[in-house]
């Protein structure tokens, strides 16, 4: 992870940016924006169970005027392992700072989708990918962490031709590594991002929108609105 605030550069940079539908992705979408970025979003269909995340994205996509917007299909249900990819269930109320790796954990997730955004990169002549990983106020996945995105960022170069004849080696970066979530919102609300266009729960109660307000994400989200001091558009089932 290089320089999670780089200046922007004198001509348009296009960028890939993994783009969920959550929260996160939204803010660290927005900032590449406002620093001059060309927004090429990356998504995923990996069959989770939260699939209104990518309604979600489809519409950040659009109000983010991207440049492109790829969603690529992954059937992560053949690994499985993980309560999104399966039948397992979602933990509920369960305290999101709590020490271990919880159920919601994605095996390997962030590696396989920031490896296909380094092969986008090199087809859409990208010489950086943007990721809204957060380190502070998350559910402990070890592929949220600055020294995972530090070392991919590593690989990424050597394992690229971009990477091992450009000019400009591939760059990962995190511009929210370091935020508490009250600090994303309000970065949010700096960078003009319509929070109501953003899906973050794990177990959604309908397939319209709507929030459970007892997984960790949900937590998360209530959380950061909360410590923001701003008003949540978000709809909860409770």
């Amino acid at each position: 992870m290089t320089d999670p605030e780089p200046a922007p550069s004198d001509a348009p940079t296009p960028a890939v940016v993994l783009l969920s539908g959550g929260l996160d992705s939204a803010v660290a979408a927005a900032i590449a924006r406002r620093r001059g970025r060309i927004l090429h979003a990356l998504s995923f269909d990996y069959h989770q169970r939260h699939r209104a995340e990518l309604r979600a994205a489809a519409r950040l996509a659009r109000a983010l005027a991207a440049e492109s917007h790829t969603t690529v299909p992954i059937d992560l249900t053949r690994v499985g392992g993980s309560a999104l990819t399966s039948d397992l269930p979602v933990p509920k109320d369960h305290d999101p700072a709590a020490p271990g790796v919880p159920i919601t954990y994605v095996p390997a997730r962030n590696l396989i989708f920031l490896s296909v955004a380094a092969a986008l990169a090199e087809v859409a002549g990208a010489p950086e990918i943007w990721i809204g990983v957060n380190a502070v106020d998350y559910s402990g996945y070890p592929d949220c962490r600055p020294e995972f995105i530090r070392a991919f960022e590593a690989a990424a170069i050597l394992g690229t031709k971009a990477g091992a004849e450009d000019a400009r080696p591939l760059r990962v970066i995190a511009p929210l590594a370091a935020m508490s979530k009250g600090e994303i919102v309000r970065a949010a609300l700096e960078h003009d991002v319509d929070l109501s266009l953003t899906h973050s729960c794990y177990d959604p109660p309908d397939d319209l929108g709507a929030h459970c307000g007892h997984c960790d994400a949900c937590q998360l989200r209530r959380k950061g609105f909360r410590d923001a001091g701003a008003t949540d558009p978000t709809r909860y089932a409770s």
